[in-house]
């Protein structure tokens, strides 16, 4: 373990590495695990960190992995940098940090891994938001964060390249700590890998990948997004994406171009998705180009199917979202109060089960069009992947719990209910950050930091013992911890979405025709 300085020095199995202490904490920022990808690695799969001789400072984060920040400029830092990783240290992404109780511990402390979301296409471990100090620090357990690449870097299709290069990130991340966590103190036999929105799409997929077998024990999945693609779907995308630079989509093209200048490409196709709506169907409406692409290899299958048959047999699961998940995107896109009968109308026809607009429109007759219109996304896009999650998990064998969140936020005047990435600042503390000031205001209530003292509470006994203290999901009684003002265990609380979704299994989204 680390030496009881104020600049802790620990060896890893690439060279040695020294932090910092901080507040009972020994914290070990920016350490690399993969070689950069750049140069002949760009668009490859990661490779082990080269071996270093010297003792390498381990005080500021890794530069932010190239991405399309679009509309989530206004929550990041002032002096955010998207060429940073460019520049100062290039292509130097692939970075871990480590939080560690400094305190000895009788028996190595459970480790949790985090796994940023942000649509695929955008996050970074240095985000404020994702600051684990409080994690570590209440729950007695190692926290582990890290970089991965993201949208065409990480996620597109490229003739040439393996798919999903962001989740086999994730897999290399995690080798290193399989390889490495002991020596910071942390039990690599007891790892629970969790994450948010992408972040736990990245979860649910890692659940199905056999590369990423035996690096966990338990995971946790935040609102999920039910979004994975076909290879054909996946390589219309690329091709599209390459296409806006008048390329081919072949490493030997793209690799050519800088990232930032790949990154514009994106952006510049994204702005007008809505175009090829009779290609890609439903992703055409959806806010980014990219998500996990089952392409039968790194990926094999969707994280329903693997699970119904016994991929994660031995991994302990959480599952759940927020009870409102999709409010928070017609805040931020300034919809609230401009929703008519056309848009959700549209929005049925698109997220609908079977795009089968009536069917909503029966089992929740008394629904407003705004109501409607968050309604049918927030399901299809949440909810009901992460209750079919649970009962894959289920009918393959192993355990999930199930949970919902219904602590509603008083953030922008009480529009937003309990909203997607309300765990975050709860989970992290971070109400001063990211979204923590859209969601909780200047001034958060003391509930609110109750609300997050129990979330952080429940979310560490589990990775210690795998139990988070509420029954077991089970498709009979279908038992769900609620967590709001009071947290309570009852059946699950969206029974007329069930009953919509419950003859419809997720599957990969399918490009329609090719591009004309």
């Amino acid at each position: 373990m680390a030496d009881r300085d104020e600049r802790p020095t620990v060896r890893t199995s690439a060279g040695t590495v020294r932090g910092r202490r901080e507040d009972g904490l020994d914290v070990f920022r920016g350490i690399r695990f993969a070689e950069p990808p750049v140069g002949d690695l760009r668009f490859a799969a990661p490779l082990p960190a080269a071996p270093w001789p010297d003792v390498r400072a381990a005080v500021e984060f890794g530069p932010p992995p190239p991405q399309d920040v679009g509309s989530f400029r206004d929550r990041l830092p002032p002096d955010y940098d998207p060429l940073a990783g460019e520049r100062d240290r290039p292509g130097d992404w692939l970075t871990v940090n480590v939080w560690t109780p400094s305190a000895g511990a009788a028996s190595p402390r459970p480790v949790m891994v985090w796994i940023y979301g942000g649509a695929y296409k955008v996050g970074s471990a240095d985000s404020p938001g994702y600051d684990a100090q409080r994690i570590a620090r209440e729950g007695g357990v190692v926290v582990v964060t890290f970089n991965h690449r993201v949208g065409i870097e990480g996620f597109a299709v490229i003739d040439g390249a393996p798919a999903n290069r962001g989740l086999l990130d994730q897999v290399a991340a995690l080798e290193w700590v399989r390889d490495n966590i002991a020596a910071f103190g942390g039990d690599p036999g007891r790892v629970t890998v969790f994450g948010e929105s992408a972040g736990a799409g990245c979860v649910a997929s890692l659940l199905a990948m056999p590369r990423a077998d035996g690096l966990f024990s338990r995971a946790i999945v935040q609102s999920m997004p039910g979004t994975f693609l076909s290879p054909e779907l996946g390589s219309a995308v690329g091709a599209a994406i390459a296409a806006e630079r008048g390329l081919g989509n072949t490493v030997a093209e793209l690799a050519a171009v800088p990232p930032h200048e790949l990154v514009l490409a994106g952006e510049s196709l994204a702005a007008r998705q809505h175009e090829f709506e009779q290609q890609w169907g439903q992703l055409a409406s959806h806010d980014t180009l990219f998500a996990p692409v089952v392409d039968g290899e790194v990926l094999p299958t969707t994280p329903w199917e693997a699970l119904s048959a016994g991929a994660a047999l031995g991994v302990d699961l959480i599952v759940g979202h927020t009870r409102d998940e999709c409010r928070l995107f017609l805040v931020m896109h300034g919809r609230v109060g401009r929703i008519d009968e056309s848009d959700a109308a549209r929005a049925l026809a698109v997220f609908g089960p079977g795009q089968d607009a009536e069917r909503y429109r029966a089992a929740f007759p008394e629904a407003s069009a705004e109501q409607l219109y968050v309604q049918v996304q927030t399901d299809r896009l949440f909810r009901m992947p992460a209750l079919q999650l649970a009962e894959a998990q289920t009918a393959g064998g192993g355990r999930a719990y199930l949970y919902e969140l219904a602590w509603e936020t008083p953030g922008a005047g009480g529009l937003l209910g309990a909203c997607h990435g309300l765990d975050l600042p709860l989970l992290f503390g971070t109400f001063g950050d990211s979204l923590g000031p859209l969601l909780f205001g200047p001034h958060p209530a003391e509930g609110a930091y109750a609300a997050a003292a129990r979330l952080r509470a429940t979310w560490t006994t589990f990775a210690a013992t795998g139990d988070p203290g509420w029954p077991a999901y089970d498709p009979e009684h279908r038992l769900t911890q609620i967590f709001d003002e009071v947290t309570t265990v009852a059946a699950y609380p969206e029974e007329r979405s069930r009953l919509l979704w419950r003859d419809l299994p997720f599957s990969t989204l399918p490009l329609l025709q090719p591009a004309r």
